[in-house]
């Protein structure tokens, strides 16, 4: 009986593991265009000003549920003290006040051309502008595009209490009167989306740049693709291409650019960070617990020895 009973809790956790392998799954492309057989290396070219390069690829096996698109970067130091620092959170809860008059902290981003700087600060003056469009082949070559929904991929905290837009009832441009747009964008932050609910500083792809990452490599959450039917595939396996409007400059500090689309079972999604951490950690344990145990070994020793001989 108690066989019986291992054996079925074995093929349960069998059975359990390869479905979590199953609906777990991770793809990422790297788009930063450096070799030169890559589609986007045309537009690293300093002549280009509005550029747009297609990578094609092949799903191998259909992902199922709700797909997320997340942008990578590599070798960006988001972590910087100096960076980290250069905002201003009252500015950007849409305090009248800050909103013409920031933090000394947004230096050298704190003023352009006379006016006060909204959003002001370097996080903000940095922020990701490369737009990614997915497309589906079809059989006969015809390409369907894939719907990226735009909202919701913000912390529910982010979006409804850190940061909002200046109040008033007249328009989001009158509000952001007398201000200047950070010196790298191309247009100011009251023209991010036609959407009002995701226009200013509430706009979700300015909330998720905003939430600075720990580590030099990261990837922040750029779409979501939700599932329309549990009898198809969100994505099926098949031919898609990664329409990309190149505008991320990366390569002068020898930074890297990749689009990822990752599945999340009930144990979360594919992230090998916590498994190598895990053995890193444990690995760096048990060199450290055998050097202390020869240590202890040996001037353990040496201490009973002299006590012996006194």
């Amino acid at each position: 009986m108690l066989h019986r009973t291992h054996r079925s809790d074995s093929k349960r956790i069998r059975f359990l593991q390869g479905h979590v392998l199953k609906l777990c799954f991770l793809l990422q492309i790297d788009y930063t265009g450096t070799e030169p057989s890559s589609p986007c290396n045309k537009c690293l070219s300093p002549n280009v000003t509005s550029c747009i390069c297609t990578i094609n690829f092949t799903l191998e096996q259909s992902f199922e549920g709700n797909v997320f698109m997340y942008y990578g970067l590599s070798n960006f130091y988001q972590n910087h003290r100096r960076y980290v620092k250069s905002r201003d959170d009252s500015q950007l809860n849409g305090d009248h006040g800050a909103l013409l008059n920031p933090s000394k902290e947004c230096e050298p981003y704190r003023r352009s051309e006379d006016k006060p700087i909204a959003p002001c600060g370097a996080i903000a003056n940095s922020m990701f502008n490369d737009t990614l469009e997915l497309y589906l082949i079809g059989n006969e070559s015809e390409s369907t595009p894939i719907p990226l929904k735009k909202k919701g991929i913000a912390w529910w905290t982010d979006k409804n209490v850190k940061f909002r837009n200046p109040s008033g009832d007249i328009p989001l441009e009158e509000r952001f009167k007398d201000t200047a747009k950070p010196v790298n964008w191309v247009k100011p932050v009251y023209l991010l989306d036609s959407d009002q609910d995701n226009n200013g500083f509430i706009n979700e792809d300015f909330i998720v740049w905003m939430r600075t990452a720990a580590l030099p490599t990261f990837r922040k959450l750029y779409r979501l693709i939700e599932r329309k039917s549990d009898l198809h595939p969100t994505l099926p396996a098949g031919r898609y291409y990664l329409n990309i409007t190149y505008n991320y400059p990366v390569h002068s500090f020898d930074g890297r650019k990749r689009m990822i689309l990752s599945t999340i079972s009930w144990m979360g999604g594919k992230n090998p960070f916590l498994g190598i951490a895990y053995i890193a950690i444990g690995s760096i344990s048990f060199l450290l617990g055998v050097v202390l145990l020869v240590i202890n070994h040996k001037y353990r020793n040496s201490s009973n020895t002299a006590d012996i001989t006194i």
